[in-house]
């Protein structure tokens, strides 16, 4: 039941809902809704280069530079948190790149290394070429490249998110696997005020696939041809359940490449919703008493250009037993790979009964209540076969929540676990006597708890590495203390004229 205060906070926020049609938009965003815009809208020029061949040599790749005009290129990496962070060269130094690296000063990088041993150098992935679409048409377009952090001495550094993924695939590559992930962002558009601040204000009022009070509509059809002009397969866009929320699906691939356009979309997204004078956040619960952002993952294991899920038996929701297995190392490890899959305080808000988002360590075919869900698939297509986690959300870092699940799957598959016997009823209406008689765990209830499970876990350790591990650590338990020690405005109006 909810306090007067919640009570209060929740009829406020409906009311500025239901006020969305009466309020002043933003210039940008009021114009869309005019002829006018629609007509400029038209006009736009969208461009879609296609996808870079997995064999893109240096001299393609130049020469796809000069014919698009490039100017300059964002040599590209993220920190620990799955922070875009980028260092722009002129086109004219662009041969030097690639054929002796981009050195940088890793010692300011959030997670990065020491200032004594402070020099990096990048390696551009050739494959990962991608002009931003926004700037084709400027004086200087702009493209970037994907890279990989190197120490002095020529070798991976341990600690870039991209290695720490890359070194699990080749682990399941040696046992002949590809890793396949299909992740779902999710996303708030917000309006700023009058100051240009930016404030939890949806940006509609729109609900669950709705089109005609959809406001943003227009705009995630912007998103999606940028997606497309950066090589990313967009297969659907649609307005998720709470209003200003949002929902764009890409194609699944293997885990390294579907890390990398998650990536993308977080920053192709908050590009296009900045042109319109709003903002994106990914941030998993912005708004009290409503559903908040999550990043369901898809996943499948193929081998030989076969699903290794897929098993023909209606008893076992066609799930091979290694599928079977898989699912039980994940069900094991998740209280472990929680920091990683949910990495902020305001992570567990979202983690929470009532609002769709998975509380119980258990899994399902039709329970949305599960922590893994086995999606139905279209006969004669069993190459579709996969298994959903719904824990994630998109504050993470998507490379080493990849990692991390794929090591918990693998650990399953190594030990032979057998999972529980799935539960397809609402788990949501079981009461404290039920969820003990059939054993069902929850995962981490808040970010300490994570951080707890997290310090114990030698396959987190392992996965991740002592230098990523510890960093990761220590970052963590210093903004929980943070959190811990804040005077919140909740306190302050709860107590102070009481006390």
């Amino acid at each position: 039941m909810l306090t007067p205060l919640e009570r209060r906070n929740f009829s406020v926020y409906r009311a500025f809902c239901y006020s969305l049609t009466l309020l002043p938009m933003p210039p940008s965003a009021s114009a869309m809704m005019t002829g006018s815009s629609q007509k400029q809208h038209s006009l736009r020029k969208f461009h879609d280069y296609g996808k870079i061949p997995e064999t893109a040599t240096r001299e393609y790749i130049l020469d796809l530079v000069k014919k698009q005009n490039v100017q300059f290129l964002n040599m590209q990496f993220t920190d620990l948190f799955g922070i875009v962070k980028a260092i722009t060269i002129p086109v004219s130094k662009l041969e030097d790149a690639i054929d002796h690296n981009v050195w940088f000063d890793g010692s300011s990088i959030e997670g990065f290394t020491r200032i004594f041993e402070s020099d990096m150098f990048l390696r551009p992935d050739l494959r990962t070429f991608a002009v931003l679409p926004w700037t084709a048409d400027s004086q200087a377009p702009t493209a970037r490249i994907i890279c990989d952090v190197y120490m002095s001495n020529g070798q991976p550094f341990s600690g870039d998110p991209r290695f720490i993924l890359q070194r699990q695939l080749e682990k399941a590559a040696k046992l002949g696997y590809i890793y396949n992930t299909g992740p779902e962002l999710e996303f708030f558009l917000f309006r700023k005020d009058e100051n240009g601040k930016i404030q939890p204000l949806p940006h509609d009022n729109g609900g669950y696939f709705d089109q005609t009070t959809d406001l943003a509509a227009e705009i995630r059809q912007e998103m999606s041809f940028e997606l497309q002009g950066m090589g990313i397969d967009v297969e659907a866009l649609h307005h998720e359940v709470a209003a200003g929320s949002h929902e764009i699906d890409f194609r699944y691939a293997d885990a390294l490449t579907t890390a990398d356009n998650a990536v993308t979309l977080r920053m192709v997204l908050k590009t296009v919703a900045m042109r319109h004078g709003l903002h994106a956040t990914f941030m998993a619960k912005p708004i009290r008493g409503i559903n908040g952002s999550g990043m369901h993952v898809h996943q499948s294991l193929f081998k030989n250009g076969a699903n290794s899920f897929h098993e023909k038996s209606q008893e076992s929701y066609g799930l091979s037993p290694l599928a079977k297995s898989f699912i039980a190392g994940q069900l094991e490890h998740i209280r472990e790979c929680n920091l990683v899959t949910n990495p902020t305080v305001n992570s567990y808000k979202r983690l929470v009964v009532g609002y769709e988002a998975p509380v119980y360590i258990a899994w399902a075919r039709t329970n949305r209540s599960a922590l893994i869900r086995v999606p139905q698939i279209t006969a004669g297509r069993e190459s579709a076969t996969r298994i959903e986690l719904r824990c994630p959300d998109p504050t993470c870092n998507p490379y080493l929540a990849f990692a991390v699940m794929l090591a918990a799957g693998l650990d399953g598959v190594e030990r032979g676990l057998t999972p529980p016997a799935p539960v397809e009823e609402n788990i949501f209406h079981f009461d404290d006597e039920e969820v003990q008689a059939r054993s069902i765990g929850t995962v981490c209830g808040n970010l300490k708890e994570a951080i707890d499970e997290c310090k114990k876990s030698e396959l987190m350790r392992s996965v991740l590495g002592e230098h990523t591990f510890m960093k990761l650590i220590e970052a963590k338990e210093a903004e929980w203390d943070d959190y811990r020690m804040s005077v919140t405005p909740w306190e302050i109006e709860k107590y102070l004229e009481v006390y």
